[in-house]
């Protein structure tokens, strides 16, 4: 048996919280529905919320012990459509794996709907406590909590390609897509998307890491960027056919540390389809780090489409056969 943990950990592992939360407005781009981005911010929200009750909010680990608070994967299913005008109740349940080093949450958004109680979103979340070397301990850390602390987010996975990465000249060319053969390499065959940046601050948090939300950030651009390279931009398809993507399920792993400024190769590949209704994508993250790739992210997403049949009233679209062309069809990345 360890020591007894202090009361405020005891509270953080132990105990179940609820908090009202509103979603972000601008996560309303469509409608009056607030986009999945949003929807894993509000549950991100939530588990922050949680460290507050708990007397230990993310601020104060931060300038009192020097633990920087890292969501270092997100999983999340979305069962309803979650409204620009809805208060959300949000409950979290810490949910720990027996001698795991990493805190793990349940968290669990419900909405009123006509009177009755509505799940619209569940989500398995894990932090991890990154000790930050420019901000000295002001005090010892309350005992129980050290078990969460790591000196470094993950260590990914390093690949060797044939073709050699080389740097950008400048900052100025560091976003958006780009002819680059090792995107081509990664590429290969499969039916994915590259694209080549670099980390902006603005996607960072501690002065020096990409955090969840920037990755969230990424898939999202990922899929809008995949779509118009398909020919199916989202607003053509949009005014041609009243489509939108809805996203049904999302998972974002982080596998190592992203820095700031660093480049990026991220792709983007199909793997499933269910019924012509449902197509599944992974992402991967890979730094630049040293000459060599460096694997720091993985995630996937689901997706289909809605329709609009009535005003205001969106249901799930069946994929037609130029839109499962376009989406089946790999394209060679330029070289």
């Amino acid at each position: 048996m360890g020591p007894t943990p202090h009361p405020a950990v005891a509270a953080l592992l132990e105990t179940t919280t609820r908090e009202r939360l509103r979603p972000l407005f601008e996560g309303n781009n469509i409608s009056f529905a607030i986009g999945f981005k949003h929807i894993n911010y509000t549950a991100e929200a939530a588990v922050l919320a949680h460290f507050r009750q708990a007397g230990l909010p993310a601020g104060e680990l931060y300038q009192r012990f020097g633990l920087g608070f890292d969501i270092v994967d997100i999983h999340s299913r979305l069962g309803a459509l979650l409204a620009v005008d809805d208060e959300v109740e949000a409950v979290v349940t810490p949910a720990p794996k027996k001698g795991g080093d990493q805190l793990r949450f349940k968290v669990e958004l419900f909405v009123e709907r006509d009177g009755a109680r509505l799940k619209c979103a569940g989500s398995t979340v894990r932090v991890a406590l990154r000790v930050d070397g420019h901000v000295p301990a002001q005090e010892p850390l309350p005992a129980g909590i050290e078990r969460f602390t790591v000196n470094r987010l993950g260590h990914g996975e390093r690949l060797q390609t044939a073709a050699v990465p080389v740097p950008y000249a400048a900052l100025t060319a560091g976003r958006g897509t780009s002819a680059d053969p090792v995107l081509t390499e990664l590429i290969g065959e499969t039916n994915a998307f590259g694209w080549r940046w670099r980390v902006p601050y603005f996607y960072c948090h501690f002065n020096e890491r990409m955090q969840m939300s920037g990755f969230l950030r990424v898939m999202e651009e990922a899929e809008d960027l995949f779509l118009a390279d398909r020919g199916l931009a989202i607003k053509h398809v949009l005014d041609t056919k009243g489509w939108i993507p809805v996203v049904t399920r999302s998972r974002i792993e982080l596998l190592d540390e992203t820095l700031m400024e660093e480049e990026i190769y991220t792709v983007y590949t199909v793997e499933d389809f269910f019924k012509s209704l449902l197509y599944t994508h992974r992402m991967d993250c890979y730094v630049l780090r040293g000459g060599e790739l460096v694997r720091t992210a993985t995630g996937t997403i689901t997706h289909g489409y809605l329709h609009e049949s009535a005003p205001n009233q969106w249901e799930m679209a069946t994929l037609d056969e130029p839109v499962l062309t376009a989406l089946t069809t790999p394209r060679k990345a330029e070289s």
